[in-house]
């Protein structure tokens, strides 16, 4: 099989798994509106015995702001109780710092590679 095939069927893959999503979805969003789902569903419930549906409420902590009020309210020691603080690496800043700042905080970085995304680009 050539490369010529592979990419013709993978983009004739990526369009059914995209055809598919968005029916799924209409067939979700109708069934939620045919049983009256409570948009703000922040759990399980089960239909007819054998459907499941879990709703989430996503929630965002600003950090700065949250620490401000913990402060203000004197409820810091609650903090790391309540919350998980997940430090992110600033890739452009890391990048940029010097060796003598970056080396030391190696040890608590670990990097394995994700998985490659593909996408095709239509020829000029």
């Amino acid at each position: 099989m050539s490369l010529d095939n592979l990419i013709s069927e993978w983009r004739d893959a990526k369009e059914a798994e995209r055809a598919a999503q968005e029916k799924r979805r209409v067939v979700e969003d109708t069934i939620a509106e045919m049983i009256g789902l409570a948009e703000d569903l922040d759990g399980t419930l089960t239909i007819s015995g054998v459907l499941k549906i879990t709703g989430r409420i996503d929630r965002k902590v600003d950090g700065d702001k949250l620490q401000q009020l913990a402060l203000d309210a004197g409820l810091t020691d609650h903090l790391s109780a309540l919350f998980r603080w997940k430090p992110e690496i600033n890739r452009k800043a890391w990048d940029a710092a010097d060796i003598s700042i970056t080396g030391p905080l190696l040890g608590a970085i670990t990097s394995k590679p994700g998985r490659p995304s593909f996408a095709l680009t239509e020829k000029k």
